[in-house]
């Protein structure tokens, strides 16, 4: 026996080497399968199993007995509220991505000059800790509409109010029967018509004696005083004696002058002569002519203090909660756009420089078209997360204005659950919102499996 017999009786069969293979290969497999059956359990209960569930649940009524086919569907394009929450998801679509994108564009692109840029991203990344519940919650109060609750509408109001001002006596008002006629557009003027040489007294109520101005003075002095022969005095006064007694229509003692008032001499429809009240209420208009005149207090003595905007009226309600979602968002597309700005070729950008290209050239023609795969990427998500809104809507919209904020998120939980008790209606509403959000997606795993490459 050779030595070359010996080694081939010793060497196992070709055949093993294979089989050993095939059979670590189908351990593998069985491993991996255990490893991945709690995940694919988990997403067939909580993902696949609901989307079924829901198709299905489409076709019925909303007792869940009747088969009624493609009513459901056709119905949701017949219903106004569901229109309205398609036009509504639509214009979020439309808006909020875009503007998310272009935020979080610009912000990344400065925050790169800005020396603390660690803590201005950390900043405003820092709202995406905070639950959409409580942000709702947070934009519920800053826009509410009266101005000591709402930080918005405060800050308006001073605004408003400081370059227009406002009125002292927004609930004054005349006595019945003495002497002044309230007009259309909410003055008062004197009922009989006024000479030269004539003092006018004027007695408002409604006034607080604790809303008069601290400068104002009795007004009994001033009522006194005699008026020449070509002026008319007069006195402004609230018709009112702390403690009770006095005399309505007659200026007694202790009766204050109403201050910062404005007053017009009126003759043929036109104020010839205006004036502004002291701290006792006096006023005068000299110079008049001959002839007769009516004494008027302007509207705009009497004028409710500015209440700012109606940010969650039916015309701002969406535009609002669109505002609040940003809040939210724009550090997550910043940080995400600034790390692929960090990633750009920085020897590109500095031969631009080089070349006589300014800041914004080299913005538009070379950062932009470099993080176009970037921004596709933050774009379609933010569309996929706009489809799905639902916190937002539901909790800063006030409920008479639910309808007008409505978007198809809301739309299918009000139908199904909040007072409709049409889950039929409600599934296929899922149904639809499932088929707008599935391109997006498609789409953007696309992207990532491209870049991957």
């Amino acid at each position: 026996m050779t030595a070359s017999t010996v080694v081939k009786e010793a060497s196992p069969p070709a055949a093993a080497g294979p089989l050993r293979v095939r059979r670590a290969r189908r351990r593998g497999r069985i491993a991996a399968l255990l490893f991945v059956f709690p995940a694919l359990l988990l997403l067939g209960a909580l993902v696949v199993y609901p989307v079924l569930f829901s198709v299905g649940r489409s076709f019925f009524d909303a007792s869940g007995t009747r088969f009624v086919g493609g009513e459901n569907y056709a119905e949701m394009f017949r219903d106004p509220a569901t229109l309205k929450a398609i036009r509504n998801t639509t214009i979020w679509v439309v808006v909020a991505p875009a503007l998310l994108t272009g935020l979080g564009l610009i912000l990344a692109v400065l925050v790169e000059k800005v020396r603390w840029a660690t803590a201005f991203k950390l900043l405003l990344f820092m709202p995406m800790a905070v639950s959409f519940l409580a942000a709702g919650i947070i934009f519920r109060l800053a826009y509410d509409q009266d101005p000591d609750k709402g930080v918005l509408n405060a800050a308006v109001v001073s605004v408003h109010d400081a370059f227009t001002g406002t009125s002292t006596y927004p609930t004054a008002r005349a006595r019945d029967g003495q002497g002044l006629t309230e007009g259309a557009d909410g003055s008062y003027r004197t009922t009989a018509a006024v000479r030269p040489g004539q003092v006018v007294t004027l007695g408002l109520v409604g006034v607080l004696p604790g809303d008069l101005p601290r400068d104002a003075e009795p007004a009994r002095a001033a009522a006194a005083r005699a008026a020449a022969s070509d002026e008319v005095r007069g006195v402004v006064y609230l018709d009112f004696t702390p403690g009770g007694g006095g005399k309505p229509g007659t200026v007694d003692a202790g009766e204050s002058g109403l201050p910062e008032m404005r007053v017009e001499a009126v003759r043929d429809g036109r104020a010839v002569a205006s004036a502004t009240t002291a701290a006792d209420g006096s006023f005068r208009f000299t110079g008049l002519g001959d002839g007769s005149y009516t004494v008027r207090l302007p509207a705009s003595n009497f004028a409710q203090p500015y209440q700012g905007v109606s940010w969650l009226g039916p015309t701002l309600v969406t535009p609002a909660i669109i505002g609040a979602y940003l809040w939210i968002w724009t550090g997550f597309a910043m940080v995400l756009i600034g790390a692929g700005l960090a990633a750009l070729p920085r020897d590109a950008l500095e031969a631009a420089r080089m070349d006589g290209a300014n800041e914004w050239q080299i913005f538009r023609r070379i950062t932009v078209p470099l993080l176009a795969p970037v921004l596709t990427v933050v774009f379609v998500t933010l569309v996929i997360n706009v489809m799905k809104v639902f916190d937002l809507v539901y909790i800063i919209a006030p409920g008479p204005v639910q309808q007008d904020a409505t978007v198809l998120a809301t739309q299918m939980w009000l139908v199904s659950f909040g007072g409709g008790n049409n889950q039929g209606l409600g599934s296929a509403l899922g149904v639809l919102l499932l088929l707008l959000v599935i391109p997006a997606m498609v789409f953007n795993v696309r992207r990532f499996r491209r870049s991957q490459r």
